[in-house]
Parts: C-alpha cells; structure tokens; sequence
C-alpha cells in the first residue's frame, strides 16, 4: 500500500482558484449561524415537529442546503479534480452553481419560515438549477477520471440520490399548492433519508478514504471495504425508502441490517487509517470528526428505537436531529477545520517559495469555543427534544449559535490571511 498523498502529486495544475471554494465555505459559515438562530426561535416546536412548513422547516434546509451542501459542493469542486487526476473543464459554471444556490437557499429557506409558496417555489428552481450545473461538472470530471475507482463509484452513487431527493423535494412543495400526494408525510420522510444518507452519506463515505488518510498521513486503504460500504448503502436506502413508499413495515426493519453494516465498514476503515497514522497529535478537527462517527452510530440506533414504537419520546425529531446537526454537521464543520487552511496553504508560498504552516492559517481560540459550544449544544438539544422542554431546546440553540459564530470568525480569519498573504506575493 502507498502513502496517500501520492495522488498530490501535481496537484497545483489542477487548483481552481481560492475564490471558488472559499465563496462556498464562506457561505456555509453564515448559514451555520442561521441555522442555530431559527432553530432558536423554532424552539417550542421542535420536539412535536412532524413535518410542515414553518421555523423548523426553514432550520432544516438552512443546515442541510445551506452548511451541508455548500460545505460538501466547495469541497467537491476542489478536491476532485486533484483525487481523479483531471482538472474541471471550465471555472466559470463552479461560480454560476453558487450564485444560484445562494439566492435559491435564501429565498426557499424565507418562504418555508413565513409559509410564502411563492418564495418557497422559485428558491426550489434556483437551487435545483444550482444542483443540476454541480451534478454536471461532477459526472464530467468523474468521465474523465483516472482516479481511485471506489471514491468515484461513491460520488456517482451520490449523483443519483441528488438527483432522486431533489425530484421528491420539488414534489413536495408542489404538494403544499395542490395536495396531490396521497403521503406527504412519508414522501417527506423518504427526501430526508435520501438527502442526508444517500447524497450527503455517500460523499462523506467516498471522500473519507482518500480525505482522512491525508489528514492523519496514514497508508491508504484497502479498497473492498470502500465497495462493500457503498453497496451495503445503496441497499439499505432503496430497502428502506421502498418500505416507506409503500407501507411495509418489515422491508424497512430488513434494511436497517445493511445500514448498519455499511457504517460498521466505514468505521473500520476509519479505525485502520488512524491506526497507521504517521501522525501522532491529530488536534481538535479529530475530535469533532470522533465525535460524528459515535453519532453516525447513535443516529442508527436512535432510528431502529424509533421504529420499534416502545415509546421513546419524540422519537423522529431526535433521531432527525441527530443526524443533521450531530453526525453530518459535527462531521463537516471538523473537515472544514482542517480542509480551509490546507487549501490557502497551497494558494500561497512565504518569502522561501514554501507553503506556510497549517498553524499560521488557522484560528485556534474561536475553534476551541466552536468545538465546545457545539458539542454542549447538541447535548442540551438532544435532551430538550427527548424531555420536551423548549427552554433546554433553546439553551442548546444559542449555545450552537455561539459556537457558529466564533466558526465564522475562524473561517473569514483564514480567508484573510489567504488574501493577504497571495497579494503579498
């Protein structure tokens, strides 16, 4: 097995510019904080919340489009291109995707809060106009690819739940005009698990087994495992949204079977990365990232309890919370930490010609406030909703909102020096 890092080689020709990616990390960094802030004044709702528009709705696409698919779009357009070997063929739509998305999540987000279809109807246009330029520019480069076959299979698999959760998305809002679905309800259910499990879930899968062996500079891993996850995934999504789709219960106990198989081999995989780590103080991003993976766990068991009806409390808004804000979010803003100053580093080189130190682009203090404030949010908002009680739920939202807005300071103090530094030299 090689050191992963040897797909780095030459890698600077296959850089976009700063701008790309750090227009949508940016972005990402401003609706993390809204997402807390709404979910702040949702709070007394949260717990009973079974669907429908309002507060909670907007919070929920504010965290999934808004910080999830920017984070998981910046990172695509800049990390593929260098892990398939061929560069993107053109810059200029990677900028139209995001001045699509970001007017699309704004006003889709607006009209869920204040019930406006109208708003809710032409942000769901802009943001899947958004999507399609992104899902375009991926299957190219993916055409074109001479990369690792497993972490392109994972992005292609991701492409087709994209394409599936938006379908149902744009059904569902069209259902709150006309109400021609016969279940809302578990249509709603079925874009949420194939939003977050298949498209979000399959780019986390695939982009870990190149992304955290670079990160802790261990020796790649071995590949039927990668294979085995995405199939084991593929199979535990369409078991469970076919159960859901038509009302059988049992096909959607049967595909909890793969699902956890799935995550017991990423979490494999995961374990032998850091177990062959050259890396000995792996810092605070890898505790957030430890952190998701135990919630990964926690969400899976938190799902089958809920399915069982024995009577856990608010059940679905748990389990749904878990998996937004714990798993995806803890997961993501810890890549983040890491994946912002590694690419400023290789935008700009000091006065010997070297990239500067991860150290020198990073903002450790509002990192450490992020970290904690986060983990205590999720604590607090987890108990909130199993206990019922709106004040916990708010505790924890502010406390999440403080923890974002000191990640967004951290954020723009990378983007600064990141120009500061290229205008200097």
């Amino acid at each position: 097995m090689n050191i992963p890092g040897s797909f780095l080689g030459g890698a600077q020709d296959r850089l976009l510019p700063a701008s790309i990616p750090f227009r949508f990390f940016l972005s990402a960094s401003v609706f993390h904080v809204l997402a807390w802030a709404v979910l702040f004044l949702a709070a007394d709702d949260l717990a009973g919340y079974r669907g429908g528009t309002g507060l909670v709705l907007a919070a929920i696409h504010l965290a999934t489009l808004g910080v999830l698919v920017m984070t998981a779009i910046g990172a695509s357009y800049q990390l593929l291109p260098v892990v398939t070997r061929r560069p993107m063929a053109r810059n200029w739509p990677t900028r139209l995707s995001f001045w699509l998305l970001l007017p699309g999540i704004c006003a889709m987000t607006w009209g869920m809060a204040t019930n406006a279809l109208g708003a809710m109807s032409l942000g769901s246009y802009l943001v899947t106009l958004g999507l399609f330029v992104f899902a375009v520019l991926t299957a190219d480069n993916l055409r074109r690819t001479g990369g690792i076959p497993e972490v392109s299979a994972h992005v292609w698999l991701a492409l087709v739940a994209l394409a599936v959760f938006v379908l149902i998305g744009l059904l569902l809002i069209r259902d709150l005009e006309t109400g021609f679905l016969a279940d809302h309800q578990g249509l709603a259910l079925v874009h949420m698990i194939v939003a977050s499990f298949g498209f979000m879930g399959l780019l986390v899968l695939g982009l870990s087994l190149v992304l955290i062996p670079m990160f802790v500079l261990s020796r790649s891993l071995p590949a039927r495992p990668g294979w085995a996850q995405a199939g084991l995934s593929v199979l535990a999504l369409t078991g469970f949204s076919t159960g859901v789709i038509f009302d059988v219960p049992p096909l959607q106990w049967l595909a909890l079977a793969p699902g956890f198989a799935a995550a017991a081999c990423y979490l494999w995989l995961m374990r032998m990365a850091l177990k062959t780590s050259m890396r000995k103080r792996l810092g605070l991003p890898f505790v957030l990232m430890r952190a998701s993976w135990g919630l990964l766990v926690l969400t899976l068991v938190m799902g089958a309890l809920t399915l069982t009806n024995i009577g856990i409390p608010n059940g679905p808004a748990l389990t749904g919370f878990l998996l937004v804000a714990g798993w995806l979010l803890t997961f993501l803003t810890g890549v983040l930490q890491r994946i912002m100053p590694f690419l400023a580093s290789m935008h700009v080189a000091d006065e010997s010609g070297l990239p500067p130190l991860l150290s020198d682009l990073s903002a450790e203090g509002p990192l450490k406030i992020h970290a904690v404030c986060h983990l205590a949010a999720l604590a607090a908002c987890s108990f909130g909703i199993l206990l019922d009680l709106t004040l916990l739920v708010q505790v924890g939202a502010a406390l999440g909102c403080v923890g974002a807005v000191a990640f967004a300071g951290s954020a723009g103090y990378v983007a600064t020096k990141l120009k500061r530094q290229a205008s200097s030299n």
